[in-house]
């Protein structure tokens, strides 16, 4: 009876899922095709010849490289997605101990968590979806110390689809769906095979006799989680739960392809170098070049040897099938302007078009480990007893650019250019282009002198939510203003003039601040040799040039009043423009425009002499 027992338990361990019976020979074609090498050889990939012997076979096996275009793409999204850490706010976590272990060792095999995320992508990329399976180890620890004293923690692993061969989902009222069931093969023996049962309240450690076909419990505790720790990560959600879609999905079969027409090349090649020759059953063969074919006496001469050549025509075609094919999953994985290695000519539109497509597909990937991580998160407070408050981020989008395009098309634009300003924004576009590290760290250290300073004693808010100051009054100005007035706020030819010659020596500007002007930014940009948003902090109203006292707007007023516009009218316009003097360039300015001679130390409210 006990052995009926055992052999019942191990019929229903081998029993799998019923996805898993009908994905299981896909996946393991799909684990191939991105492994490669003496996996991918002895798995049978190679079409085998009509009468082909097992030799002959063989030999076609060891002559055939595999050229692994799975592998390139999914290194190609590695390393857009992880370019970049991903950014953890842990929120009353920081500095947790037991959190600074795991992200150090995450799998208690020495790799950090964000190796361990890598692993997950990768596999995810090449299955569709993959497992994390979160356990922490029970050694009776009765307080938080002991478990840091001892190194008990939660730790991650990943595991494959492969693996997983049986699931069960429950669905709640509302709708959700919960995992309550898994089964996973933890380790192959010789004849024998371990098995780990996960269920809400059990976690079960069988051993299977395979040749006995019978199987036994060897561990069984309590799941004191109450959940199964278990988090499916997608790829692609496809419309089957709990089954992803695989970036290798199409590219394997193509890939496939291309290693049958690989063999197809070097069989013609040598074909070409080494035709047949036909000769009568009674002829004596030499060997080697120069050889000797004899003949019996008496032979017919219709039986003469003669060689059976190959025209090679089929070589070339097979070299043009070969080249399509790779296009051909450079355009499904979206990676032709990535992996080219090769001049191609194609449109800066079609290029452009093909980035956009690879950053959504990261950016899609990208949200799903977000999502996953942010589960594992939550399981990793249950384990510990505290509640998840932070939140993890992703990037939403990956620079994708051709590089040596953008670069050609920039020079010629250069050449054609004229204007100072349209010079200045090529020259900053190109820095850009190169990743220049000044850009990022604020210009070099001369054009950035005395910027620290200045930003941290006058912050100038972006020119969409700059204020106006208060109105003036026009009864504020003392008696003897406009004793000594400069002549531009009462002239107004002569004001118009020396603004012009601010607009043309300085790039006095923008015309309208209440706009993006992007253009105009990055050329100021590249002359303090900054970045943009440097840039718009250096405006006339923080400029020391840029006299702002109560003289100069009562001077400014009586110049407006005089041009027929009224006191209180005149007040409003300097409130409104918030005007002021530039005592530089001797002309009224604008206080959220700027010119190339800004210097630090604004604005002046001292006396100022025409």
């Amino acid at each position: 009876m006990a052995n009926q027992t055992l052999v019942e338990d191990y019929t229903r361990l081998a029993m799998v899922n019923r996805e898993y019976g009908r994905n299981r020979s896909r996946w393991q074609f799909l684990l191939d095709s991105y492994i490669g090498g003496e996996d991918y050889r002895r798995a049978g990939y190679l079409t085998k010849y009509q009468l082909e012997t097992e030799a002959d076979y063989n030999a076609r096996l060891r002559n055939t490289p595999y050229d692994n275009h799975c592998s390139s793409v999914i290194s190609v999204y590695l390393s857009f997605l992880f370019r970049n850490e991903p950014e953890r706010n842990f929120g009353e976590w920081e500095g947790m101990a037991d959190l600074e272990q795991f992200l150090e060792n995450s799998d208690f095999e020495g790799r950090s968590f964000n190796a361990f995320m890598k692993d997950v992508a990768q596999w995810s990329s090449v299955f569709g979806h993959t497992w994390i399976l979160m356990t922490k180890p029970n050694i009776g620890a009765q307080t938080l110390a002991q478990e840091l004293e001892n190194e008990v923690r939660p730790v991650v692993s990943v595991i494959t689809p492969l693996v997983v061969n049986d699931w069960s989902w429950h669905r709640h009222p509302n709708g959700s769906y919960e995992l309550v069931y898994i089964k996973y093969v933890e380790e192959v023996l010789d004849k024998m095979t371990i098995v780990k049962e996960w269920t809400k309240d059990t976690i079960k450690t069988w051993k299977l006799d395979d040749q006995k076909k019978e199987a036994e419990v060897i561990a069984e505790e309590v799941n004191g989680l109450g959940i199964v720790p278990a988090i499916l990560v997608y790829n692609k959600k496809s419309i089957v739960r709990g089954q992803g879609v695989s970036d290798l999905q199409d590219i394997a079969d193509v890939n496939r392809m291309i290693y049958n027409l690989t063999s197809e090349r070097e069989q013609a090649h040598r074909m070409d170098g080494h035709p047949s020759l036909v000769v009568p059953p009674t002829a004596q063969l030499g060997s080697g070049a120069g050889a000797l074919i004899v003949l019996q006496d008496g032979s017919d001469p219709g039986l003469n040897p003669y060689y059976l050549s190959h025209d090679g025509a089929n070589v070339d075609a097979i070299k043009n099938t070969l080249t399509d094919l790779v296009d051909s999953i450079d355009k499904m994985a979206n990676t032709g302007g990535v992996r080219a290695t090769s001049a191609r000519t194609t449109s800066g539109v079609a290029l452009e078009t093909e980035f956009q497509l690879l950053n959504a597909r990261l950016s899609e990937k990208a949200d799903g480990l977000e999502l996953a991580e942010e589960q594992l998160w939550r399981l990793f407070g249950m384990y510990q007893g505290r509640s998840w408050d932070g939140y993890i981020k992703y990037p939403d989008t990956f620079s994708v650019r051709d590089v040596q395009r953008e670069a050609t098309e920039l020079s010629t634009a250069k050449a054609a250019a004229t204007d100072p300003q349209v010079l200045a924004l090529i020259d900053y576009r190109i820095r850009e282009l190169l990743d220049d590290p000044t850009l990022k760290e604020g210009g070099s250290a001369a054009a950035a002198a005395g910027y620290e300073e200045t930003v941290n004693a006058f912050q100038v808010a972006p020119e969409e939510t700059l204020t106006t100051p208060e109105t003036l009054n026009p009864q504020q100005a003392p008696a003897d203003a406009g004793a000594q007035c400069p002549i531009a706020t009462q002239d107004v030819s002569v004001n118009l003039k020396n603004r012009q010659t601010a607009i043309d020596k300085a790039n006095y500007g923008p015309l309208n601040p209440g706009l993006p002007n992007r253009t105009f930014w990055l050329a100021k940009a590249n002359i303090f040799n900054t970045t943009v948003e440097e840039a718009k902090t250096a405006r006339c109203g923080n400029c020391a040039a840029f006299n702002v006292s109560d003289q100069v707007k009562n001077c400014i007023e009586q110049g407006l009043a005089a041009g027929g516009s009224g006191a209180q009218s005149a007040w409003d316009t300097i409130a409104l423009a918030d005007l002021g003097y530039c005592t530089m360039w001797d002309f009224k300015c604008a206080a959220t425009r700027t010119c190339d001679a800004w210097v630090t130390g604004g604005p002046d409210t001292g006396p100022v002499k025409d």
